[in-house]
């Protein structure tokens, strides 16, 4: 969990402890099996997926999982997150818990589709 100069997802997630560790691998193979044509970075020190830009970010920190699928997911899922801890754009989810899949799956699909209508535009 240091702050160092990360060249890859899996070298980001294999920096943290479990049960961290596990939560990262869990987002990231959700994020891939949803999104199969994204591509992977590493983006302001970051997991970020990218399709037609970048479409959502995903970190690590001591007591929880950022994942970043930006304000306008957040605010369509406002009512469905209030057991969570939100910020502009940013869900917190608590590692002590199991991550809600069904409703972060339901988020990355959201977001792949407004980012589908960006491509478009």
């Amino acid at each position: 969990m240091d702050k160092s100069t990360y060249s890859s997802i899996e070298e980001y997630i294999s920096s943290f402890p479990e049960p961290a560790r596990a939560k990262l691998t869990e987002l990231r193979n959700l994020i891939s099996e949803l999104a199969p044509e994204a591509k992977e970075k590493v983006s302001y020190q970051m997991p970020a997926f990218t399709l037609n830009g970048v479409f959502l970010y995903f970190a690590g920190y001591a007591k929880h999982i950022g994942f970043y699928p930006g304000v306008r997911t957040v605010e369509h899922f406002k009512s469905e997150l209030s057991d969570y801890k939100t910020l502009k754009g940013t869900v917190q989810f608590p590692l002590n818990q199991p991550l809600p899949i069904e409703l972060i799956k339901r988020m990355i699909l959201f977001r792949l589709d407004e980012n589908m209508l960006k491509k478009k535009s």
